[in-house]
């Protein structure tokens, strides 16, 4: 390919991240009525909601995170957790949630077959198996709601063709540097991911910040048993209820999710779970993340334009829209600014997302709540080792 040709498709394709920026401002826009409109309508749909924990050992405010799903504004419902064993010390959380709450129907559940590789959606199966009503609520262990919350999830069951509901999130950082990275990553990046599915295919995924669905739906794709083996069950369940023709609505409500990533090891870690998560989920998407990061390609455009001028406009134009782009996800979409506190480490953040891109397109191995897995085909195959690692936060 002759020089000039190859810069002006370089120079071509640089430009692409500029489109996607702008499309998901739009989104951001667009989502606005979406969250104001949607809330009114929630109060009038109040069937018994089964809200279903897994659990795994603590987060940063467990006992804290427990307790907003105990003192929600909804009529009838119960909250049930599951851990694997007595030795786990969310155990103790839950029982002193249970004697705070009398008024509420809590329940804890100890032990789950091994029915798969994934210890959280073995809970899932006892969990879902016992629960008292057919509207299922899950999400992760980290997760911090307000007392609209169950109103704002059950309230697009009104609609027969719904299948499943899903929210989206925000990052809860501790202030540490990695946990910044993390929630601004959540806010602009992932964030952003979901907007502009939601506006070119609609959602066809659930995310574990919060997957609801009906008994009979979960019957249809085969229960939780189904999935016990794959990394990303929130994606397979949203994924397979959409495949049998009903909606996965998005929530016009936001939930927090506690980051937990003490360290930029941990940080890296974390990150590129996600990205093995979706590279097995999503592979045309992921091949397709390559095109949205700005600031590869600014720098490449830097190099290869020849010119000053070039170099600059190129990347002005990636800091310019990246901020843009960041601000209105945060703001309009999540209604949360806090997470844009560290709104100068976006490069930073971008340069780390692009690493974590590369790694991801080749790694499958993981280590997960404290194990170790090879990621096949979605699905998880244990590693085992001679010396064990404990330790694991969050849902399990």
């Amino acid at each position: 390919m002759p020089v000039t040709l190859l810069r002006a498709f370089v120079l071509s394709l640089a430009a692409l991240p500029w489109v996607y920026d702008l499309f998901i401002v739009f989104s951001a826009f667009r989502a606005r009525p979406f969250l104001r409109t949607r809330r009114t309508r929630a109060d009038d749909v109040t069937p018994g909601v089964s809200v279903l924990k897994p659990v795994r050992g603590l987060d940063r405010a467990s006992y804290e995170n427990f307790a907003t799903f105990c003192a929600q504004d909804y009529p009838d419902y119960e909250v049930v957790f599951a851990v694997s064993d007595e030795s786990d010390p969310a155990a103790d959380v839950v029982r002193r949630l249970i004697a705070n709450h009398p008024e509420r129907s809590i329940r804890l559940l100890i032990g789950a077959p091994e029915l798969g590789s994934s210890s959280k959606v073995n809970k899932l199966c006892r969990l879902a198996r016992e629960a008292r009503y057919d509207l299922l609520v899950i999400s992760d262990s980290d997760i911090r709601v307000t007392p609209e919350y169950l109103k704002a999830v059950v309230a697009p069951f009104r609609d027969p063709r719904v299948g499943a509901v899903t929210c989206l999130y925000t990052g809860s950082s501790d202030g540490h540097l990695a946990d910044d990275l993390e929630a601004l990553g959540i806010a602009t990046d992932f964030a952003a991911g979901v907007l502009a599915a939601w506006q070119l295919e609609g959602v066809r995924f659930t995310l574990g910040a919060t997957m609801a669905t009906t008994r009979q739906r979960l019957r249809e794709i085969g229960g939780f048993e189904a999935l016990v083996d794959y990394l990303a069950e929130d994606f397979q369940l949203g994924h397979r209820i959409a495949a049998l023709g009903y909606r996965v609505e998005l929530a016009p409500y936001v939930v927090s999710s506690e980051c937990a990533a003490s360290t930029l090891r941990s940080y890296f870690q974390h990150q590129l779970r996600w990205a093995i998560t979706v590279r097995h989920s999503r592979p045309g998407g992921y091949g397709g993340l390559l095109l949205t990061q700005g600031l590869p390609w600014a720098l490449a455009a830097a190099l290869i334009g020849r010119t000053s001028a070039v170099a600059t406009g190129y990347i002005g134009a990636y800091l310019t829209l990246r901020v843009i782009m960041a601000w209105s996800v945060a703001t309009w979409a999540l209604g949360d600014v806090r997470a844009l506190k560290r709104w100068w480490l976006l490069p930073v953040r971008d340069a780390l997302a692009f690493a974590v891109w590369v790694v991801g397109l080749f790694a499958n191995r993981i280590h997960w709540r404290g194990r170790d897995f090879v990621v096949r085909r979605g699905r998880l195959i244990p590693v085992f080792r001679s010396i064990a690692h404990k330790g694991a936060l969050g849902s399990a």
